[in-house]
């Protein structure tokens, strides 16, 4: 009797063995998977106060507790047919945009900081950038068309309505304009927009925007101006013997 306990102790030790061997050989290959995706993945807008790029993904667990704590359903985890990297939260604006919820649950469920702790004011947030296609905007082809503008949260801010004149006509266009310093990257105008494909999207900040040489000072702005709060900036210097500088200076000599 003995014997035979025995000998099955042993059939199931050598069963668990290969279970586990198994179990060990297909969590090596799905790391392995998610490793080949991350590197082939495309940007996607990500929860606010995401850290930048690998930051970020050294950071999220793959949790999915943020996604949980969105109310509006607007994270989702990224799986096999997704382009974010794998297990990743993101969004699509065109599907859901981010509603811009005043206590950002999101981040209060993230468990490794992830998503900065330190976010607490949502229009600080900055998920992306909004740009828009002239080419498809209803605006710049003549029709009055506000949608965006109407739909964004940090209207006046954000984006802003500019009249331009179209040549002979009486009629402006009355185009969008959006201002980085305060666009969220919600998605909200992007969800909003009536064309057949949104003419305004929410793009990566970093594959857009440019910066501005530290020692370049705007002196038609007061000193106050956060443009001219920048480090490395030259003290001002009120010399009335000094030469212009930039297009000033080349004003100067054109006269």
């Amino acid at each position: 009797m003995t014997g035979r306990n025995d000998s099955l102790s042993r059939r199931t030790l050598i069963v668990r063995t290969l279970e586990l061997s198994a179990a060990g050989v297909v969590t090596a290959f799905a790391w392995g998977t998610l490793g080949l995706r991350d590197a082939k993945a495309q940007w996607m807008p990500r929860p606010p106060g995401a850290l930048d790029g690998k930051a970020f993904l050294s950071a999220c667990a793959r949790c999915g507790r943020c996604v949980t704590a969105c109310p509006y359903h607007t994270l989702k985890l990224a799986g096999p047919g997704d382009p974010a990297p794998g297990g990743t939260p993101f969004f699509v604006p065109e599907q859901i945009p981010c509603y811009m919820c005043k206590d950002i649950p999101c981040v209060k469920a993230c468990p490794t900081g992830a998503l900065d702790p330190l976010l607490t004011n949502i229009a600080d947030a900055r998920m992306g950038i909004a740009v828009v296609d002239p080419s498809s905007c209803l605006s710049y082809q003549g029709l009055r068309c506000e949608v965006c503008f109407r739909e964004c949260p940090e209207q006046d801010k954000a984006i802003t309505i500019d009249l331009h004149p179209r040549s002979i006509s009486r009629h402006a266009m009355f185009i969008p304009t959006i201002h980085p310093d305060h666009c969220t990257g919600c998605g909200l105008c992007t969800k909003g927009c009536p064309t057949d494909k949104p003419a305004i999207r929410i793009v990566d900040r970093t594959a857009v925007l440019g910066k501005i040489g530290e020692h370049y000072r705007l002196g038609w702005l007061p000193e106050d101006d956060p443009k001219n709060q920048r480090e490395g900036l030259p003290d001002v210097v009120d010399d009335p013997n000094a030469k212009a500088g930039g297009l000033d200076f080349l004003n100067e000599n054109a006269l």
